[in-house]
């Protein structure tokens, strides 16, 4: 009977847990203990006793929040204190930036599926649509990458006309003369335009992105709004935002450009402003800008606006012709022409409303700019990444059908197909992750995990597909010119990885060292009842991330040893329940891991960057399965789709789990890795990357051409007319070779019936047409064809002076 008590206790104490009642399980534990007490022989008494009465207390302390901040949270407070590492004002304000959206749910290990399920994503207006189809398809139509990449820059005509519509003004409200577009418009037209040239949609998606226009609507005076945002949104005003200095890359925070409040001179009269210095590098459209963002670290020695001498981070608006500055000169961005260069400026002078937002925003600077990379991140640089990939899946799966190796198209060799599948792969969810995010900010959040994740992710998925393409193209992809569909793209990859946070930087550091405060449940609470000496709020975050972290661990271990028997997916998902159950079972041994790590490694997982790297590893792959699974819904279950998303999961939940196995072999702790191993991977490790069958479905889907699958992963992007070379006269002649193909099969039938001697495909058909095999109609068709297959896999070449003035 004592046992059977015991084992009641045990299995109420699991189960309460399991459902997130930690101190409710302790208790009712307790009172089976107690009950056990009474069945009890008088040899086991003494030492049941004293068992008994040890839990008893436990259950009270942890019961009653006085005892237990008294108890338990006041000396856990000191000992945490000692654990956490110090946070500057520039990390709490980056720590607090954006918003948690289901990236949270994620880091929670109970990802509420039907809630992802249930958004309905903002859709393009008919206005926008408009815009996208009129002017935006226009400007594509206008744009010569060739040309641009040899005059250095856009043509007067390509400018005019992206000023006239008002492309630079896309972020700026209506009421202020801009569009007023959504997220998810202001993503399509610059995936739009990327596709067509990167130096064109790098020169659009600046002001739209982090700027002194988006500065300017959310921080801005009514007197600086109505100035410049009307200027802004027509191109009368062109604006840059200087950033990075020399000494300050991803730590834009320890920047040395200085300003100093005193009095001065402006206009004639003496006021009291800032005395500037600074050196800023990597500048978009400065050398051609007329109005600069400024940030800099503000300073009053005279105290002159307050009891404060560091005011910290203030950005600024500095007109091009201010005194002491000095602007103009160019970098080369790995030979894209966009604008951009290095400013300077010494004892630049400005008057205290040049601020943005005005006096009352001196030293806020930090919080606007995170504020709002929180937002930007996750638009233009996954949009330029989605464009550069869907152009690959639209040219391979041209060139597959139209280049031939051996007698055969390449499209039917395994090796081509293997990797144009991983393009098509890559090109699905990145598109999914591109969509999800712009919708969280059109929702009015500002993820800023999840963004972090799109930045990083998609564009190095852009560098992994971009160089897939070009090894399926092979030689034709390296030949520089005209026909080269690859190549500005290519050069523009270390730009996208670089840029708005490098991507060595945005995993090892941003992604979980933010998630791991801001997403988490309970751990931000937990700092600030920290910082703020809150014991009330310690106890009750320490609470909840002890209930939290009990619950994770014995859901962690009951999914492993039962399939994910007890997680229940969200209604309508049939075919989809297994891909819920699994993504929620990571997700648990995530959250699970992450709370091991954090109690066991305290502060030192901040510099503990491999480990946090696979944390961050993690968590974004669980995020771009959630999308694909989004999108799948989204799209209404397109069975043409389904082995996209079959191939998103297999790939996403292997790297999932090869970085969780990663931490549990890493960790300091050998006890607490193998306890971590124990719980997360009770059998083993279970998947696998996306199996042949699959590689072959998506191929087959890829290539051929009935298939929509090709024009669905394709949709945002340009397609040139036919006559023009590169993508253009690939798309017309895999068009020409398609309805060619029936007559291409009576002259290889013929062939392999010794009818007609192998030879070269016109050749084989002139034959054929002697023999009667096929008329003067079919003949001219397959020859206009070869044509065509000859033209689209020839590439550039350039006599000795045109070739020494290539750029």
């Amino acid at each position: 009977m004592t046992t059977t008590i015991l084992l009641l206790a045990l299995a109420a104490l699991v189960i309460l847990v399991y459902m997130g009642k930690t101190y409710g399980g302790i208790v009712t534990a307790t009172g089976f203990i107690f009950y056990a007490w009474y069945d009890m022989g008088p040899e086991d008494m003494a030492f049941f006793k004293l068992c008994a009465w040890v839990a008893a207390t436990v259950a009270v302390v942890v019961a009653i929040p006085a005892l237990r901040q008294k108890i338990i949270s006041r000396p856990m407070m000191k000992i945490a204190r000692k654990t956490l590492p110090s946070m500057g004002e520039t990390e709490k304000i980056a720590l607090d930036a954006g918003s948690v959206w289901f990236d949270g749910d994620l880091f929670s290990g109970s990802p509420d599926w039907r809630k992802l399920m249930a958004y309905d994503f903002k859709k393009l207006t008919a206005e926008e649509q408009a815009f996208i189809d009129g002017p935006t398809e226009e400007l594509c139509a206008m744009i010569d990458d060739w040309q641009i990449a040899q005059e250095r820059d856009l043509p007067k005509p390509v400018w005019d006309f992206i000023k006239k519509h008002k492309f630079l003004g896309m972020v700026i409200p209506k009421e202020f003369g801009g569009l007023g577009f959504s997220a998810i418009a202001h993503s399509e037209v610059i995936t739009r335009i990327s596709s067509r040239s990167v130096t064109a949609g790098v020169t659009i998606m600046v002001p739209n992105s982090l700027g002194p226009g988006e500065l300017l609507t959310h921080y801005g005076t009514k007197e600086q709004k109505e100035h410049y945002l009307p200027r802004l949104a027509v191109g009368k005003e062109i604006p840059c935002f200087a950033l990075t200095e020399p000494h300050a890359g991803s730590d834009a925070a320890s920047m040395r450009s200085v300003g100093t409040v005193c009095k001065g001179k402006f206009e004639g009269k003496e006021v009291v402003g800032i005395k500037l210095n600074f050196n800023k590098r990597y500048i978009t459209l400065a050398p051609i800008a007329t109005v600069l963002g400024m940030a800099f670290k503000l300073y009053d020695p005279d105290k002159l606006l307050g009891d404060k001498e560091d005011l910290g981070i203030t950005c600024a608006l500095i007109p091009r012709e201010t005194k002491g500055v000095t602007i103009g000169n160019r970098h080369d961005p790995m030979g894209l022409p966009f604008m951009n260069g290095p400013i300077q400026g010494e004892d630049v002078f400005i008057p205290m409303d040049w601020i943005i937002g005005g006096a009352e925003y001196a030293g806020k600077g930090w919080m606007m700019l995170m504020e709002q990379l929180a937002a930007g991140r996750g638009i233009s640089l996954p949009s330029l990444s989605v464009s550069a990939v869907e152009v690959g899946v639209r040219a391979i799966g041209a060139y597959g059908n139209v280049r031939e190796q051996f007698g055969i198209p390449i499209s039917r060799m395994e090796g081509v197909r293997e990797t144009a599948a991983s393009i098509a792969g890559h090109a699905y969810f990145m598109d999914a992750v591109r969509r999800m995010t712009c919708a969280a900010v059109d929702m009015g959040e500002r993820p800023s995990v999840a963004t972090a994740i799109a930045k990083a992710y998609l564009t190095e998925g852009m560098r992994k597909s971009v160089n897939d393409a070009m090894d399926i193209q092979g030689g034709a992809a390296i030949c520089r010119g005209p026909k080269n569909i690859f190549a500005r793209g290519y050069d523009g990859i270390p730009i996208g990885i670089t840029v708005e946070g490098s991507n060595t930087l945005t995993r090892s550091m941003i992604i979980f060292g933010q998630g791991a405060v801001r997403c988490h449940p309970y751990m931000q609470n937990m700092v600030r009842g920290l910082t703020d000496n809150d014991v009330a709020m310690f106890d009750a975050a320490m609470s909840g991330f002890t209930n939290h972290m009990a619950k994770n661990t014995v859901r962690s271990f009951v999914y492993g040893i039962t399939g994910g028997m007890f997680i229940t997916p969200p209604k309508g998902s049939k075919k989809q329940a297994k891909a819920y159950k699994r993504l929620t079972h990571l997700s648990t041994n995530f959250a699970l891991l992450a709370d091991m790590a954090l109690i066991s490694m305290g502060g030192s997982l901040k510099q503990k960057e491999h480990i946090s790297g696979r944390f961050a590893d993690a968590l974004s792959w669980m995020f771009i399965c959630a999308s694909a699974l989004k999108r799948f819904h989204d799209d209404g279950h397109k069975a043409a789709h389904k082995p996209l998303l079959d191939w998103t999961l297999a790939y996403g939940m292997k790297h999932i789990e090869e970085a969780l196995h990663g931490i549990t072999r890493n960790m300091p702790s050998r006890v607490v890795g193998l306890t971590a191993h124990a719980l997360i991977f009770p059998f083993g490790r279970r998947y696998e990357l996306p199996c042949d069958k699959l590689v072959s479905k998506i191929a087959d889907s890829l290539f051929d051409p009935e298939s929509s699958v090709r024009d669905d992963l394709t949709g945002e992007i340009f397609i040139p007319s036919a006559n023009e070379p590169s993508l253009g006269m690939l798309e017309a002649a895999f068009k020409a070779v398609t309805a060619a193909a029936p007559i291409r099969k009576k002259v290889d039938k013929a062939r392999r019936h010794g009818k007609i001697v192998k030879a070269d495909v016109p050749t084989m058909a002139n034959k054929a047409k002697e023999l009667g095999l096929i008329d003067d109609k079919e003949l001219k068709q397959i020859l206009a064809a070869e044509a065509a297959r000859d033209s689209a896999v020839q590439v550039d070449n350039f006599d000795y002076k045109a070739y020494s003035n290539m750029r």
